[in-house]
């Protein structure tokens, strides 16, 4: 029977397959790290950079917050620590709650982007009714390249909102 240290073997090596057999196997994707700190397979695919293997492990029952995001150990430290500003942005984006004055790499129509989404999906909840009704209202564009636009008008504004939303 597959266990725990088959797990971290596959997060280590990024093999995203491997991690889904195991964890579909009942391998749990929540377990300590042998110090009593929680959440060891997800916050070493954060510390790695696997995105995508994160992503399976919460969606299999792994905790995206713990009781102190700033504790060196959380999924969110894990990744801001190991410079993966796309984990980061993916964390946000699950719900993991963004302690206040924490430099995450992203800039902050980024955060503000990654947490409505969050919302919109309901991995989090709205502070308040305008927080709710932005959520709704939000659309993300893409654009994968473009010449001639002024970016800085729109990017003016879009901070202006994040800060504007931080102030609630």
């Amino acid at each position: 029977m597959p266990d725990s240290i088959s797990l971290i073997k596959a997060i280590r090596a990024g093999n995203l397959e491997q991690v889904r057999t195991l964890l579909e196997a009942g391998v749990p994707a929540e377990f300590d790290d042998g110090q009593g700190d929680p959440g060891l397979p997800l916050g070493m695919a954060c510390f790695l950079g696997h995105g995508d293997i994160a992503r399976e492990l919460i969606a299999h029952g792994a905790k995206v917050n713990r009781p102190d995001n700033l504790a060196p150990t959380s999924p969110l430290s894990m990744a801001i620590r190991a410079r993966k500003p796309q984990v980061v942005q993916l964390l946000l984006e699950l719900g993991a709650e963004l302690p206040e004055g924490v430099d995450t790499g992203l800039s902050e129509p980024e955060v503000m982007m990654a947490q409505l989404k969050a919302i919109r999906n309901g991995y989090s909840r709205p502070k308040d009714s305008e927080e709710a009704s932005q959520a709704e209202n939000f659309e993300e564009i893409l654009v994968q390249g473009f010449s001639g636009v002024d970016t800085q008008v729109l990017e003016a504004e879009v901070i202006q909102a994040a800060r504007e939303l931080a102030r609630k």
